[in-house]
């Protein structure tokens, strides 16, 4: 038995680096790049300037004027990362800058081009993705400092100011939290313990989640978005979800949790933007023998309680999700539209009003994935 714990140690960290896994930092990039190249220096300069730009009207004027640059100078997978989350910020803030009344339907080839090759390479959707805002868009304030939030800065910004910070870095955290060694009961009570009163439901609302929008299935962008140069039909993708992370997609292949057929496949779909090797992990998992089959199998009560507790904890997460859920979108959508001249934020889109950022219906769909994995309890 102990050769085989040896040889379990000696193997985990080769199987985590071949899927681009970190063993503290989980599906996060550790210590991202925070500036790319002089070459790329225009780029940086609106990414930099893009709550200023946006709020005032002048970024599709300032993305006008920016020179058509190659990616072919990006080296590594840190660089192209950067410029990924770079160039899906600007992209973003370029198309939902107006709100959904004066919404972009052509992406400007200078900005088209340029994101459509990184994403190629990098085997993502030219859209923001939950590996943007999240995963690669984070920097310590003090190099030496601890990974708590207080030391903790997105690299790339939009308007929303402390409460895009905050949704930004708690999700950061959540995520943390999951990496691998770290048991999965720890992430639904990491969740609940930790504050998030540093985002504001209102501008959470009116002011965030549009720019996590997408243009598939969106009534703002029928058709889609053309990107010139590279299509002369619209493209359609979808926006950045909590769906897309892979943190979930793995709690649910490991423990065998089955969701109905409408959700698998909203799921499923979501995997097409998570970065590719991640979608290996996951698909590795599930070439595995079913651990809910081997504790089931076993008929050992002890075997199954730990299981059944792994369970209940990523229930227990999906629970507090709709709670969130419930006070970011459902209860700030009345609020906005029961005072609305009280409030000193935009308009909020209409067509977010009861769907998630990536085309889900909210609240239907959370409690469809929160049930099945109740469902999943052994009983015995």
């Amino acid at each position: 038995m102990e050769v085989n714990t040896e040889c379990t140690k000696e193997q985990l960290p080769f199987i985590l680096r071949r899927f681009h896994i970190s063993e503290d930092y989980g599906f996060l990039l550790p210590n991202p790049l925070k500036d790319l190249p002089p070459f790329y220096s225009p780029w940086m300069e609106i990414a930099h300037s893009l709550p200023h730009l946006i709020e005032n009207h002048q970024l599709r004027s300032q993305v006008n004027k920016m020179p058509l640059l190659s990616s072919q100078y990006l080296k590594g997978h840190k660089e192209l990362y950067l410029a990924h989350l770079v160039l899906s910020y600007i992209t973003m803030g370029y198309v939902w800058q107006d709100g959904e009344k004066g919404t972009a339907k052509v992406l400007p080839q200078n900005l088209a081009i340029p994101f459509v090759e990184i994403s190629r390479v990098l085997g993502l959707p030219p859209i923001l993705v939950h590996a943007d805002f999240v995963l690669v868009n984070w920097k310590k304030r003090n190099p030496c400092g601890p990974l708590e939030i207080e030391n903790l800065e997105p690299i790339i910004c939009l308007p929303g100011g402390a409460s895009l910070r905050g949704f930004i870095l708690v999700t950061f955290l959540v995520e943390k939290a999951a990496a691998p060694g770290i048991k999965v009961m720890s992430v639904p009570n990491y969740l609940a313990s930790f504050s998030w009163d540093y985002v504001d439901p209102a501008i959470f609302y009116s002011v965030i989640r549009i720019f996590f929008s997408g243009w598939k299935d969106n009534p703002a962008l029928p058709e889609g978005l053309i990107y010139e140069g590279i299509s002369d039909k619209p493209l359609v993708y979808s926006g950045a979800s909590a769906a897309q992370s892979t943190t979930l997609h793995t709690f649910d292949e490991l423990l065998g949790i089955q969701h109905c057929r409408e959700s698998t496949t909203f799921l499923h779909g979501m995997r097409e933007y998570m970065p590719p090797h991640h979608q290996a992990f996951i698909e590795e998992i599930q070439s595995l023998p079913p651990l809910r089959s081997h504790v089931l199998s076993s008929g050992k009560e002890k075997l199954c309680s730990a299981y059944n507790m792994c369970v209940a904890a990523l229930s227990d997460l999906r629970t507090y999700h709709i709670a969130m859920v419930t006070k970011y979108i459902i209860s700030a959508a009345r609020n906005a539209k029961a005072k609305p001249s009280e409030s000193t934020s935009p308009n909020p889109p209409s067509f977010l009003e009861e769907r998630g950022t990536g085309g889900s219906g909210v609240l239907s769909f959370l409690k469809s994935v929160r049930n099945t994995t109740k469902e999943a309890i052994i009983t015995f």
